[in-house]
């Protein structure tokens, strides 16, 4: 915990590894156990940074991976200092759909920057904050991407990328997981939700306790 009295879970992993759905899962469990629950999300989880995902997701054209990096740490500066630190502070639970390490993932890795530089800058927009947990989903990009497909939607510019990129992102998910076992839960996406859930609230349960 980086902050007052609450618990900070951030859920990361592939596009297609099922977040939303878990964090969805998982909020109702925490509130039908008498918590207050705030779910959020990066980029995107405060009005800057909606503008900010609007342009890192869906803008039409070529963003320098540099400059696509500076972006994703602006919104963390802005949403670690307006939502999720003073959530924490009130005591809540914050639920997040990606963080820093979507961006040593997709920026580091998958545009193949270099990955310390990459966390570096993320600490610092953040003032050095890292969740209690954080939940990986881990699942093959080919199986994510048929998922993708099923939900017959446009993909965002980051779901658009061809297999390697994911393949990349997936080896520094994995990585940055065996590298901090005790922040990280690694869970086999390809599994059901339910029992994808199951297993989730049994280490969130620890951390209750």
């Amino acid at each position: 915990m980086t902050s007052g009295r609450g618990l900070w879970i951030t859920l990361e992993g592939g596009d297609g590894s099922g977040k939303t759905t878990q964090s969805a899962l998982l909020g109702r469990w925490l509130e039908d156990s008498g918590r207050a629950v705030l779910r959020t999300r990066e980029p995107g989880g405060s009005e800057v940074g909606q503008l900010i995902r609007d342009i890192v997701l869906h803008h039409r054209g070529d963003i320098a991976p540099r400059a696509e990096a500076l972006l994703y740490a602006a919104d963390r500066a802005h949403h670690v200092a307006t939502v999720v630190r003073p959530a924490l502070e009130r005591g809540d639970i914050v639920l997040q759909d990606r963080y820093l390490d979507s961006s040593v993932a997709y920026q580091g890795a998958g545009r193949v920057l270099d990955a310390e530089e990459v966390r570096d800058l993320s600490l610092w927009a953040a003032e050095g904050a890292l969740p209690d947990l954080t939940i990986l989903l881990d699942l093959d990009p080919a199986d994510a991407r048929a998922r993708l497909d099923s939900a017959d939607k446009p993909f965002d510019r980051l779901e658009a990328e061809k297999g390697e990129f994911h393949g990349r992102v997936r080896e520094a998910f994995l990585a940055l997981a065996a590298g901090e076992p005790e922040r990280f839960l690694v869970v086999d996406a390809a599994g059901s939700p339910e029992a994808i859930a199951a297993e989730i609230r049994a280490r969130v349960e620890t951390l209750l306790r």
